[in-house]
């Protein structure tokens, strides 16, 4: 038995590798023709050696939501996400101008304001955000940037259309996913890299430290970055592992820093104390420094604000970068674009409606079954409604809560997101999914040729997020002129 590709049915969703039963999308026509060369028992083969490539590398993710709160294997399917380069060049401009009109917004909130007074942002908008630090005010890092590494989910309707889901500012992770995907498929599919020109994703470790090393206080010629972990419980303590080793720097633990009298921030080492330069920290804001936030964190550093509001050392990303993470704020990315920049966005929002606004809740509320509301400051899929998979008492539910609590939900409708060919049990069925690119700010942006494409694994499911159980594949930016 092998792929046929005339009975892949897309319907009426936009697939990224089949146009119509049958017939591949260019990009994807060199692909889906080797794999329809395969037998049934080689496609399995090279399906069962990429599960055991996972388990080998210890690639592991936390499920939260099945309630055993314990480490598994990466979901990961064997049949990538194949994308033009010529695509991906429009997409990657638009996101870079998204950041950067981003990381002036948060500057600007925490200095004159100015998008306030002129009112395009609602002052209350700011004052009630879960995320703005009156601790920041003043401060000014390196570069005027707040967010350094922002993951923005991208997602395509059904008539083609890239648009912008939600920006992830505070602790984005997936990259180590994303490398991982491109190292296990290099395995499987040696074949289709040497036929194909496909824009590497493993110089991202580098780009990493290059942007980090160039925020640095320190004019020392390889100032020292460390990755600060709230330790091995944590879901993402593989990912803090894998970058800190791919870096070359050192991953440390909260007690493994403290302030020196000079104010500057020291790491405990076997050879003595040794300052730190840059810390890319993945602890969230109120545990970053029990003396200025949560006096009961013991995962943060006492002190480390202080150094940092001297200039002693560089935060990435900045406290107080989450402002510009909130729901709400994110309907507002395409006036702050036109604002601070003068143009219009390259990347559309996906419609959005504001449930502290009136006229926009009564929408909402009149509208549950057709529509997603999100809170304003969850993250990983926790928290929110997709109307057209949802029950009559959890819509009910939703109702009260927005009812009780509007600045703190906003509604969408639920697009018919884009799927993509997926193992599923022998055979291969679509599955919808988004994508996740990494975008990187210091004294320049780079972004990830592609990023991480996760995949909902349950059939009809939207919900990609792998701490929901959620998979993901290795995305293709291709280069051949077929493209």
């Amino acid at each position: 038995m092998t792929i046929d590709w005339k009975k892949y049915d897309p319907r009426e969703y936009h697939d990224e590798l089949i146009s119509t039963p049958g017939y591949a999308r260019a990009a994807a026509r060199n692909l889906t023709a080797w794999l329809r060369s395969l037998s049934d028992e080689e496609l399995q083969a090279r399906k069962l050696d990429a599960e055991l490539a996972i388990i080998d590398k210890g690639v592991t993710f936390t499920v939260y939501s099945d309630g055993e709160n314990i480490d598994r294997a990466w979901p990961f399917d064997i049949i990538p996400r194949v994308m033009p380069v010529r695509e991906w060049r429009k997409i990657e401009a638009g996101l870079n101008q998204r950041l950067q009109a981003l990381n002036l917004f948060i500057h600007d909130l925490y200095h004159d304001g100015k998008i306030i007074r002129d009112r395009v942002v609602p002052k209350s908008l700011i004052s009630q955000s879960k995320g703005f630090r009156k601790e920041c005010v003043g401060i000014s890092p390196a570069y005027k940037v707040w967010a350094h590494i922002c993951g923005s989910d991208l997602v395509r309707d059904s008539d083609g259309t890239v648009y912008v889901l939600e920006d992830n500012l505070r602790v984005p992770s997936g990259v180590s996913y994303m490398i991982e995907n491109r190292e296990v498929t290099k395995r499987v599919l040696p074949e289709m890299f040497e036929n194909n020109t496909i824009l590497p994703v493993d110089d991202y470790p580098d780009m990493l430290l290059e942007m980090l090393q160039s925020i640095s206080p320190s004019r020392r010629k390889r100032p020292e970055v460390a990755v600060l972990t709230p330790g091995i419980y944590n879901s993402a303590y593989f990912e803090h592992a894998f970058l800190a080793r791919s870096m070359g720097a050192e991953l440390v633990e909260g007690a493994d820093l403290v302030l020196g009298e000079d104010d500057f921030v020291y790491m405990k080492t076997i050879q003595g104390m040794a300052r730190v330069d840059v810390i890319y920290r993945r602890i969230d804001d109120l545990f970053l420094d029990p003396e200025v936030f949560n006096p009961d964190s013991v995962i943060g550093v006492p002190g480390l604000m202080r150094a940092w509001r001297k200039g002693n050392v560089a935060l990435a990303n900045a406290p107080g970068c989450g402002v510009a993470d909130d729901k709400v704020v994110y309907s507002y990315v395409p006036d702050i674009i036109r604002y601070y920049l003068g143009e219009d966005p390259l990347l559309p929002n996906v419609p959005t409606y504001r449930c502290n606004d009136n006229k926009e809740r009564e929408h909402v509320l009149a509208n549950l079954e057709s529509m997603v509301v999100k809170p304003a400051n969850e993250s990983g899929g926790y928290g929110m409604l997709v109307g057209p998979q949802s029950t009559a008492p959890e819509r009910e539910e939703f109702r009260r809560r927005i009812s009780t609590n509007p600045r703190n939900y906003i509604g969408q409708p639920a697009l018919m997101l884009s799927t993509a060919p997926t193992l599923c049990d022998g055979t291969v069925e679509p599955r919808h999914l988004d994508l996740r690119p990494f975008i990187l700010q210091g004294r320049e942006t780079r972004v990830t040729a592609g990023g991480l494409t996760r995949v909902a694994m349950k059939s009809g499911s939207l919900v990609v997020n792998s701490s929901q159980g959620g998979g993901s594949k290795d995305t293709w930016i291709l280069d051949n002129e077929v493209g």
